[in-house]
């Protein structure tokens, strides 16, 4: 059992109920369960095209996405950051003392056949275990 659980969530995928799940049964009595989005804002060129305005609508999107992912969902502490998505779930685990990442993966390309390659990367270098769900088919 895990005292400190980290579920990250992409916004634009549908897992999050199941890890979320997974992290409850997961976690020892006591035990906290954060639930974590990670905002990349646009980068290189994009960015010189967009607004400051445009940018902070986007980051209020997401934001109003994940109060609504978590909507009715006891016991989950909301957590929103900037910044790239597996280096950023490392980072927070690391800084926030999580004992296990509970995560989905998608189906993978050739590049990342096992695994999804967020999901490859945070494996390969978390401080803690990782639980990797994956859907099945």
């Amino acid at each position: 059992m895990y005292s400190k659980i980290l579920v990250p969530m992409a916004l634009d995928h549908d897992i999050s109920p199941q890890t979320l799940e997974i992290a409850r049964v997961l976690c020892a009595s006591g035990g906290e369960i954060i639930a974590l989005h990670v905002y990349e804002a646009p980068q290189g060129a994009v960015s010189a095209y967009l607004d400051e305005e445009v940018v902070k609508a986007g980051y209020d999107r997401a934001r109003a996405r994940m109060d609504e992912k978590l909507k009715g969902v006891d016991g989950v502490t909301p957590a929103m950051v900037k910044g790239h998505s597996s280096r950023t779930i490392i980072d927070y685990a690391a800084q926030h003392g999580v004992d296990c990442i509970v995560m989905g993966s998608h189906k993978p390309g050739l590049s990342d056949f096992f695994l999804g390659s967020t999901a490859a990367r945070v494996v390969r270098h978390a401080p803690c275990a990782v639980h990797v769900h994956r859907e099945p088919g």
